[in-house]
């Protein structure tokens, strides 16, 4: 069995983590309830940045709530998990222009017309060694 505690994963750590991926999930509050939905995103610094269209993620992003991405994987051995908590505004004109140079392109057909940037206000990760007692269970007969 393992024993090791969760390890903490330092801020660069989860930028440079973050950085390496692009599929999470949003986090958000709108109307009394907490949505959950997967979305590609990009980073640029110490930004993130998805494409929406008109809808609830559109709609809380406008009425200024808080929001979440995580983003994880689980491996064999180990898992890790990392999430930045923060405020999102839409950028408009020039400011969502820019963002055409970045790899933030829909994975699903549509438009995807209005740009979102998370500005992380903590971005927190974690490492986890796995035991999965389940898998070494060996029953009696």
């Amino acid at each position: 069995m393992n024993d090791t505690p969760p390890s903490t994963m330092t801020v660069e750590e989860c930028w440079q983590t973050l950085r390496e991926h692009e599929f999470g999930r949003l986090a958000y509050h709108l109307l009394g309830e907490v949505h959950i939905t997967p979305i590609n995103y990009a980073v640029d610094g110490q930004a993130l940045l998805f494409r929406t269209t008109q809808g609830n993620k559109l709609l809380s992003v406008v009425m200024h709530g808080p929001v979440a991405l995580e983003i994880d994987e689980l491996g064999s051995e180990e898992a890790w998990s990392v999430l930045a908590r923060g405020h999102a505004r839409v950028l408009e004109g020039d400011e969502a222009e820019w963002t055409d140079t970045l790899p933030l392109r829909p994975w699903v057909a549509g438009e995807k017309e209005m740009v979102v940037q998370i500005d992380p206000e903590e971005v927190t990760g974690r490492r986890f060694r796995l035991s999965k007692p389940w898998e070494h269970y060996i029953p009696h007969v």
